[in-house]
């Protein structure tokens, strides 16, 4: 098995098919060269039971979430059974390694990847550099291909998840370490689409503060600029406060479909393979429930078939809300304040991660505002395809302030 790439969907792959027991596996993990075209740290974040495999290496988890609606009414909710868990990519890195390092039969290479085929007889291939421009072949049954992507696919409907957060600590006390901000709706909003804070506090002086919009195209590093200036200084009056990291980034929110088959023998993963899912932008989850059900299989010496991140039913509710987002049928921040109001916060979490029933679906459906809905669904089958187009780069990171 070769994977290319190792951001989240990369390293899942290779975590879960060099887990103990099974059928040994032989895996190649090509990974570019630090520069460029490495994976910039990130963070994700997640909900899943309270005891998970990842539990030793999370940053924070938490028992209660908050949304802010845009007029400062808050919904704070307990999660029972659930927790929200925030994962950094190096600490992530850190652990697959260490199952890797133990594991017979794996090989990770640095290279940059210049191309990925099927072979005539079976199998495929990946033609990769190294840092000294020597070339090289390497082969395996299958190809699991992480890069993202370049293109979006045909859509109805698309928007961007584009964002820029700042882990900052300030000088005073600021922040509630018990409870994270899901959404804060209290940031100026866009002419299409919607906007947020996203607040993680690690303790009362330090947190990860994002600033969000879900909208046709990302801003100019200076508009991140004031956006984060505005909801740090204005709206959380954070005072005095030293930025020690930062990360930025770009996700697609579409109903267009990326094919997670692309050969015979080569797949593609992660974000390119449909993981992410179109409606809230998270992806770590259904990386996990993917990479675990392919590696399954594959140690068990079954057929390989890889499952869709998101099942039929849950992509048609979210092409419905996508579309009726965009064209200003229903307001963002009311839509979601609404749901977290009214529907209780594990149920809407399961629903949100694809997991519920659809008589839970209907309960849930019947806290959105009806008529736009049905006037949106009754619309969809006759809205054509836009073509495919780029995937705007991830914006520059605007420069941090101090208040």
């Amino acid at each position: 098995m070769v994977i290319v790439g190792a951001g989240a969907a990369g390293l899942s792959m290779a975590h879960h098919l060099c887990a103990p027991g099974g059928r040994p596996l032989s895996v190649v993990v090509v990974d570019a060269p630090p520069g460029r075209l490495s994976p910039p740290r990130r963070t994700w974040c997640f909900w899943e039971p309270e005891s998970g495999p990842y539990d030793a290496s999370l940053t924070a988890s938490w028992s209660r979430l908050r949304v802010r609606a845009a007029d400062g009414g808050t919904v704070v909710a307990g999660l029972p059974r659930l927790r929200y868990k925030m994962l950094r990519s190096d600490d992530f890195e850190a652990l697959v390694h260490r199952r890797l390092s133990g594991a017979p039969g794996v090989r990770r290479v640095a290279a940059t990847v210049s191309s990925v085929r099927d072979l005539p007889g079976g199998g495929a291939e990946v033609r990769v550099q190294d840092g000294a421009g020597e070339r090289a072949l390497v082969r395996g049954r299958y190809v699991f291909d992480s890069r993202p992507p370049r293109v979006l696919p045909s859509a109805r409907t698309t928007l961007l998840q584009h964002f820029t957060g700042w882990f900052v600590r300030a000088e005073r006390p600021v922040f509630d370490p018990a409870v994270p901000d899901l959404m804060d709706f209290r940031t100026s909003q866009p002419e299409r689409g919607l906007s947020f804070g996203y607040v993680l506090p690690l303790d009362p002086h330090t947190a990860l503060v994002e600033y969000t919009e879900f909208s046709p195209a990302p801003l100019t590093s200076e508009g991140y600029r004031r956006a984060v200036d505005r909801y740090t200084r204005e709206i959380l009056g954070l005072g005095t406060f030293e930025v020690t990291a930062r990360e930025h980034g770009v996700i697609p929110m579409t109903d267009g479909r990326f094919p997670h088959r692309v050969g015979r023998s080569v797949y593609r993963i992660g974000t390119a393979g449909g993981a992410t899912r179109p409606s809230t932008g998270y992806t770590f989850a259904a990386i996990q429930r993917q990479s675990r059900a392919v590696a399954g299989r594959l140690r068990s010496g079954m057929p390989l078939r890889v499952p869709p991140a998101h099942g039929l039913r849950a992509r048609a509710m979210d092409a419905v809300m996508l579309r009726a987002l965009d064209t200003g049928r229903i307001d963002g921040p009311d839509f979601f304040s609404r749901l977290f109001r009214g529907v209780p916060v594990e149920r809407l979490l399961t629903f949100l991660d694809g997991g519920s029933r659809w008589h839970e679906d209907l309960l849930i459906g019947a806290r959105t505002p009806v008529v736009p809905m049905l006037r949106t669904v009754a619309e969809l089958p006759f809205v054509p395809r836009r073509p495919p187009r780029p995937l705007p780069p991830p914006p520059l990171p605007p420069e941090e302030s101090s208040s």
